[in-house]
């Protein structure tokens, strides 16, 4: 393909079932991405060094998923210039995820997170596609037949409903 674009990051292994729909909505979009585990608890210098460079790098969206009190994005965001994309995750030691989606969600001003629905990661892959394609019409073109296709399945659906019915 070419270039990484995407970089999706995770505060725990324990987060990769959610942030693995990132990686494959992307994979199916045909966005370069990688993956990592940055905690912004347990590896506060790595966050930093991942967060303040990623843009030198070449990474133009970062996705970053977190449960419990779900600081990742949000620190992420404080040190990077790139728009990241936050994805709450429901965890063990999560309040049924609120914490982690009020964490994400309610930043100060000046330090956007663009926040998507808990466990949402493929929510997150599809924005940030959508925010590369902007720049690169290859990948609009993708995402305007993935939108096709999810309208189609929808009236395909309609139609067996109405068949079963009748």
């Amino acid at each position: 393909m070419g270039t990484t674009v995407v970089s999706i990051v995770m505060g725990s292994d324990s987060d990769l079932p959610v942030m693995q729909q990132a990686a494959d909505i992307l994979q199916e979009l045909g966005v370069e991405f990688e993956i990592d585990i940055v905690s912004a608890h347990r590896t506060p210098e790595k966050l930093f060094d991942f967060a303040s460079k990623a843009h030198e790098r070449g990474i133009e969206v970062i996705i970053a998923g977190a449960g419990g009190a779900a600081h990742l994005p949000g620190m992420v965001a404080s040190m990077s210039p790139l728009p990241v994309i936050g994805v709450p995750i429901k965890s063990s030691n999560s309040i049924d995820g609120w914490d982690s989606v009020l964490s994400i969600l309610q930043m100060p001003g000046g330090v956007p997170v663009a926040t998507v629905a808990l466990n949402g990661a493929k929510n997150a892959g599809i924005l940030a596609a959508q925010i590369i394609s902007v720049q690169k019409p290859e990948i609009r073109e993708r995402i305007i037949g993935y939108k096709a296709n999810l309208k189609q399945q929808v009236h395909e659906k309609a139609t067996q409903l109405k068949n079963k019915l009748s």
